[in-house]
C-alpha cells in the first residue's frame, strides 16, 4: 500500500540556507516527495535555490512566499531562474501574509487581498507568456502594471515551462480565489477536517465553477491541495505528553489571531477565541496552552503513537489532500518520524 498522498517535509524557519540545503538531501534521501521552505527567518527563494543544487528527485515548494512584500515582475523573475535550477521541480507557493505585516514589516500597501491575489497570479503568467513567446508585454489592471519587456531583458522560453502557481489560502474569500486561478491551494495549519470538508472545499468549487473549470470529485480538475497538519507524536508517555503540550501552545497562538476567527467560530469556539485573544495581547502566552481542551486538541491535530497518527490522517485527508506535511512545534526523534512514514505508506 502507499500513501493516499505525497508526503513533504518544512525546513526549520530558523534553518539558514546553508544547512537548509543539507537537511533537504537528507530528507530525499529519506523519501519524502517534497520540501518546502516558509518565508520567516529567511529568503525561502535562497534555501530552496540551495536546496536544488543538493537534490535531484524532491519537488522544492515555498510555503510560503509573500507575494505582496514583493513586485510581481520580480517574483517571475525569481521563480522563472528556479524552475530552472531545478530543472522543472520548483512550485511557487505564494500568500498574501496579513495586513499589519504588510505595512508595518514590509512598508508595503495593503487592499483587497483576494483581488489583488488574482491580479498578482495574472500578472505573472503574463509576463511568463511574453518571455515564452516574445509577443509584447501588456497587462494592464487595478494593482498591477507590466507594459515594458525588452529582449535585453528577456530571459526568453524555459526549457522546462512555467512553474505551477499554488497560492494559500484560510477564507472563503482567497480559498475561491485560489479554485479559480491557480493550481492548487496550501491550506493553513489552522485547518479542522470540518473545516476543510464545509468551507474549503465548497469555495474552491465556486471558484472553479466560477472560471469555467471543471471538477475532478471535491476538486478542480488537475489541482492540488496540500495540508500541514498538526500532530502531536510520541512512542513514549513522556515523549507524547511533551508533544501534545507543544501542539496546545500552536494550537492556542493561531486561535488567538483574528484572521483566523473563521476556524473558531464554525466550531462554536468564539469565548475561546476572545480568552486567547486577551492573553495574547497581555502577553501570557505561556498560560494561553490551557484553553485549548481535549477535543479542541483533537479537532485540530492528529495524537497518539506513530500508527494511531497515520490512521487518523489517512481517515481525514485521504482522498482529497494530494500534499500532506506535518506540522509539530516539538524535536520528533528521527526513530518516530520514521516510523509514522512507514505507516502512512504501509
Amino acid at each position: 500500500m502507499t500513501a493516499p498522498f505525497l508526503l513533504d517535509a518544512g525546513g526549520d524557519p530558523g534553518t539558514d540556507p546553508r544547512t537548509f540545503a543539507a537537511g533537504a538531501a537528507d530528507l530525499e534521501a529519506v523519501g519524502y516527495d517534497g520540501i518546502f521552505a516558509a518565508e520567516t527567518r529567511h529568503d525561502p527563494f535562497v534555501s530552496l535555490t540551495a536546496a536544488a543544487m543538493r537534490t535531484e528527485r524532491v519537488t522544492l515548494m515555498t510555503g510560503i512566499a509573500v507575494a505582496f512584500a514583493r513586485s510581481p515582475m520580480v517574483v517571475a523573475e525569481t521563480a522563472n531562474d528556479l524552475q530552472l535550477v531545478s530543472q522543472g521541480r520548483f512550485v511557487l507557493g505564494l500568500g498574501s501574509q496579513i495586513k499589519t505585516h504588510i505595512e508595518r514589516r514590509f512598508s508595503m500597501p495593503w487592499s483587497a487581498p483576494a483581488a489583488r491575489m488574482r491580479e498578482y497570479v495574472a500578472a505573472l503568467r503574463a509576463i511568463w507568456g511574453a518571455w515564452a513567446t516574445g509577443e509584447r508585454l501588456r497587462f494592464e489592471g487595478e494593482h498591477y502594471r507590466h507594459t515594458l519587456m525588452t529582449p535585453f531583458f528577456s530571459p526568453g522560453p524555459n526549457p522546462f515551462g512555467p512553474p505551477p502557481v499554488w497560492v494559500a489560502a484560510v477564507g472563503a474569500g482567497m480559498t475561491e480565489t485560489a479554485g479559480a486561478i491557480a493550481d492548487g491551494l496550501l491550506a493553513h495549519t489552522f485547518t479542522t477536517e470540518r473545516y476543510l470538508r464545509e468551507v474549503t472545499l465548497p469555495a474552491l468549487a465556486a471558484g472553479a465553477t466560477s472560471a469555467g473549470r471543471a471538477l475532478d470529485g471535491a476538486l478542480p480538475a488537475g489541482f492540488g491541495l496540500s495540508i500541514p497538519a498538526f500532530i502531536a507524536v510520541g512512542e513514549t508517555t513522556a515523549e507524547l505528553d511533551a508533544a501534545i503540550e507543544a501542539t496546545r501552545r500552536q494550537i492556542a497562538f493561531y486561535g488567538s489571531t483574528p484572521e483566523y476567527l473563521a476556524v473558531m467560530r464554525l466550531h462554536g469556539w468564539e469565548a475561546v477565541h476572545e480568552r486567547l485573544h486577551a492573553a495574547s495581547r497581555r502577553g501570557e502566552w505561556a498560560e494561553m496552552a490551557g484553553a485549548v481542551d481535549d477535543d479542541m486538541l483533537a479537532a485540530f491535530a492528529a495524537v497518539g503513537s506513530p500508527a494511531e497518527v497515520a490512521s487518523t490522517l489517512r481517515e481525514r485527508f485521504g482522498g482529497v489532500a494530494t500534499r500532506l506535511s506535518f506540522s509539530a512545534g516539538y524535536p520528533i526523534r528521527p526513530e518516530v518520524a520514521g516510523a509514522l512514514l512507514a505507516a502512512l505508506r504501509a
